[in-house]
């Protein structure tokens, strides 16, 4: 009994770092395709400098040459009044395209080097993120090998149990017979349908990690009850206790999600008269029992 709460608790772990890991590969790969994004936008703000620094050259040039002088200097230089105000438009003309076009090349380095500054960060960001999908991916193969050896030892000990045994094994919970039928007659409606989803399942195999439709974890019942309805709830034991709103052992209503252990290692789905339904242990099929069958650690409502 004790093997199989710790071997609950990895099972757990195990799923933690599983969602863990899909989390870091979709950060992974948003990295990257902002380092790509950035990496585009940052070489086409160089090529728009590239492009802007040509003309800034000419009018440099040209204004080095003597291109463009002051108003006064042109009035006098000109041979007629119109002569003059010609000199004088050209020239502020040179000097307003001169002016945008110094403006439009510090723009476009202020761009090259923001979109730079951008890619640099995503990839950095990239490169962290596959660091931590490697140590993640370490762990959760350290966790399902000592899960795997935990679940060894509970299946061996089980098959060999003598039948007497292996009945106190399948009743250690104290299982209530309950007329499926008739219970859902009488309580379809409860909780949106999820206890009966739940419910329906009486009877199906314990199975570590699993999520139906066959077979069940305590948590991966839960989860798949609620998936029914087409509700999204946490995977893990620890997590559906600490999602949605907490209640106590005496606000308890049909549907809620009642934790059990230190940890919260074991759940179960309340269905009223002071009953839950839940996926017990291996060798143990889904079952009905008590309420107060096990130590009570928490609810949580969804």
């Amino acid at each position: 009994n004790e093997i199989s709460r710790q071997a609950e608790a990895t099972s757990d772990r195990v799923e933690e770092n599983r969602t863990a890991l899909d989390s870091a590969r979709t950060l992974l790969d948003r990295a990257n395709v902002a380092l790509d994004s950035y990496t585009r936008e940052s070489d086409e703000a160089v090529a728009r400098a590239e492009a802007a620094r040509g003309p800034v050259t000419e009018l440099s040039q040209s204004l080095y040459r003597g291109a463009t002088v002051d108003p006064v200097t042109a009035a006098i230089g000109s041979a007629s009044p119109q002569d003059a105000i010609d000199r004088s438009a050209y020239g502020s003309a040179l000097n307003a395209t001169r002016t945008a076009t110094v403006e439009n090349l510090q723009t476009s380095l202020s761009d090259a080097a923001a979109s730079k500054s951008l890619a640099l960060r995503s990839k950095a960001t990239a490169d962290f993120q596959l660091t931590e999908f490697g140590q993640r991916q370490a762990d959760l193969d350290a966790r399902t090998a000592e899960l795997d050896a935990m679940k060894d030892q509970i299946s061996e000990a089980v098959d060999a149990m003598p039948q007497d045994q292996k009945q106190r094994w399948i009743d250690r919970n104290g299982p209530i017979d309950v007329d499926v039928e008739e219970f859902l007659n009488e309580a379809s409606a409860l909780a949106g349908g999820v206890v009966g989803a739940a419910m329906s399942k009486l009877g199906s195999p314990y199975s570590w990690g699993a999520t139906g439709p066959d077979a069940f974890d305590c948590s991966g019942l839960m989860f798949w009850a609620y998936q029914q309805m087409g509700k999204s709830i946490p995977r893990t034991s620890s997590a559906q206790i600490a999602g949605g709103t907490p209640v106590s052992r005496e606000q308890l209503q049909p549907g809620d999600i009642v934790g059990y252990y230190s940890g919260v290692s074991h759940v179960g789905m309340y269905i009223g008269d002071g009953k839950i339904v839940h996926a017990s242990d291996y060798g143990i099929p889904v079952q009905v029992v008590s309420v107060d069958s096990m130590p009570f650690a928490g609810a949580s409502r969804y």
